[in-house]
């Protein structure tokens, strides 16, 4: 099922799609809340979705980015983590895709396999939609960013992105510097250390690992920074490209919000290594 429309955004009109990735209920597994209430602005899916903001539609296949909004797997910060960035990727030529991961709710591969599948979606239909099959990344925020960095480490060769955008991302979880609501809700308060190494992914890099560029605020006290520069001190460790941009302040949670006084240096560092490869 796709349904095609065109919506006006918080700056501009964007050329809009939005794809269920289940579309027939076929869910490879269940969490038990497939029939709750439809989604709604900034609160976790019942079904997962994509919305699709495609740059110009006339130009040749585009770069693509696949958003994972946060909200320690408990629910979903769609407009700050998400819409609210289409215009400034689409005024680069790049294609924004949202995508509504399902809560895990006790089971831990729901979130990475609606992903999984959201992208065997976007890349089959890529002449569609103006993608390039072979230029799609990942881009998530806090435990968005942890699902986006499991999907870096973990999704097999036919969806593993080509490169990574973090922001003040959950990448452990060791107790010790995890964000402790979104290790509880992906794998339980009392996870066994083989589950936790597991979802710790700065100890799931491997030389498939993609590209990376990493953004947070040091003042963050929701997840610490260990979290996202032991990932890439990790990275380096194993001599993949990284790119690490650590801000003296912004808490947690700034995302595209113009009130994060490091805003504009923080899109032109993003836009700066968007250009370099």
């Amino acid at each position: 099922m796709f349904v095609a429309c065109t919506m006006l955004s918080h700056m501009q009109a964007q050329d809009y799609k939005e794809v269920w990735i289940y579309p027939e209920g076929n869910y490879p597994e269940l969490n038990g809340h497939e029939n709750d209430s439809p989604r709604t602005t900034e609160r976790w899916t019942a079904q997962p979705y994509m919305h699709i903001y495609r740059a110009d539609k006339n130009k040749a296949a585009a770069r693509t980015v696949v958003c994972l909004p946060g909200g320690g797997y408990s629910h979903l910060s769609l407009v700050n983590e998400g819409s609210s960035w289409a215009p400034y990727f689409n005024e680069l030529g790049i294609n924004l895709v949202v995508l509504a991961y399902r809560m895990p709710y006790g089971h831990d591969q729901i979130p990475q396999n609606d992903v999984y599948d959201g992208i065997r979606y976007l890349k089959a239909h890529a002449t569609e939609l103006g993608i390039n099959p072979n230029d799609v990344g990942i881009m998530g925020f806090s435990a968005g960013g942890h699902l986006a960095s499991t999907v870096a480490t973990r999704a097999p060769k036919d969806v593993r992105p080509n490169f990574q955008i973090l922001f003040y991302p959950v990448i452990s979880m060791d107790t010790l510097v995890t964000h402790r609501g979104s290790h509880d809700n992906l794998i339980g308060r009392y996870a066994g250390q083989d589950l936790v190494d597991l979802y710790s992914n700065e100890k799931q890099i491997d030389a498939q690992t993609p590209r990376a560029i990493i953004l947070l605020a040091d003042d963050d006290r929701a997840v610490p920074s260990p979290n996202g520069v032991n990932y890439y001190l990790a990275m380096k460790k194993k001599g993949i490209p990284a790119t690490l941009h650590v801000y003296p302040k912004g808490g947690h949670g700034f995302g595209f919000k113009d009130t994060f006084k490091y805003h504009d240096a923080m899109l032109k560092n993003l836009t700066d290594w968007l250009k370099s490869f």
